[in-house]
């Protein structure tokens, strides 16, 4: 089976460099028509410049395939509708939207000043709410579309120095959870991708060796996985250096307490049965943790009136 994009329209945010950039090349040599988004800036989100999105417009091109440039800040609400317009206008539809752009201001918590704070979660989290948003109502009516959000094991796991980053990350894993389920009747299946990739957010982080390991084109290889007509709904998808796995988000059985057993006390007493992981399982939706909570406590009424 080979995975193709022939006739269909992608859009890749931040993708002038680095993995953005991979990512465009890939669904483009597949059969996809790409608009590269790049505002041009650098790690920290400092300047602007098209040159980025020009370039790689170009190696598109060059290769025999079909591109378009655009500066869009993603944090911007205006110029990203008018991205998709731009989209829409050249070819008339728009099939996937790969959420790719961020930048970093990391420090520690107790030095980082809250505009740094605030513009890493307005590029990485509202960046892919206001992107997706923008394709949201289209994607519903084609009865068609694949969205990827870009999350990190900084989100799900921690990293010090990346508490905006890390907040933003985890932040799009909970967006993909409702707009995958929101999107499911319509045929719109949205995942993440949590790439580890040699690319200039990483220089001074990794030696070279390490590096050049950890090529883009091997997260790309993931990437396109999640984006074509067979991809998933609600997957996290982890790449980097050849390595792939799958991060799922498990909730234990737990235990019921009775109300007259309902205290801190009780509760740090049973500790180590409330995080035996015997019966944890994957939720897919809110409710179903709800409805499990009731069903334990129905349960135990019941025991008591039969008893």
């Amino acid at each position: 089976m080979t995975i193709r994009y022939d006739g269909q329209v992608a859009i890749v945010t931040g993708s002038g460099n680095g993995l953005g950039r991979s990512h465009a090349l890939a669904l483009a040599a597949r059969g996809a028509k790409v608009l590269v988004n790049d505002l041009g800036c650098s790690v920290n989100g400092d300047g602007d410049s098209s040159n980025a999105a020009m370039e790689t417009v170009a190696m598109i091109e060059a290769a025999g395939g079909e591109a378009i440039a655009n500066s869009a800040n993603v944090a911007n609400m205006v110029e990203v509708e008018a991205m998709m317009a731009q989209a829409v206008e050249k070819w008339g539809r728009v099939d996937i939207l790969v959420n790719n752009a961020g930048i970093l201001r990391d420090k520690s918590f107790a030095k980082m000043e809250m505009t740094d704070f605030r513009l890493v979660v307005d590029v990485h989290l509202m960046g892919s709410v206001n992107c997706s948003k923008a394709v949201w109502a289209l994607m519903r009516k084609q009865g068609y579309g694949r969205i990827v959000m870009t999350t990190s094991s900084s989100g799900m796991y921690g990293n010090f120095g990346q508490a905006n980053y890390g907040a933003a990350k985890m932040a799009v894993v909970g967006l993909m959870n409702t707009l995958c389920i929101e999107g499911e009747k319509y045929n719109v299946k949205v995942n993440c991708l949590s790439p580890t990739a040699g690319t200039r957010m990483l220089e001074g982080l990794v030696t070279d060796e390490q590096s050049d390991i950890m090529t883009v084109e091997s997260v790309t290889a993931g990437l396109l996985t999640l984006c074509d007509e067979a991809a998933p709904n609600r997957s996290i998808l982890c790449a980097g250096a050849g390595g792939y796995a799958r991060t799922h988000i498990y909730e234990t059985e737990g235990i019921y307490l009775p109300p007259e057993e309902q205290t801190a006390e009780n509760v740090r007493a049973y500790i180590d049965a409330i995080d035996s992981p015997e019966g944890e399982q994957v939720l897919v939706g809110g409710f179903q943790q709800t409805n499990k909570f009731i069903a334990k406590a129905v349960e135990n009424f019941t025991k008591k009136i039969n008893n």
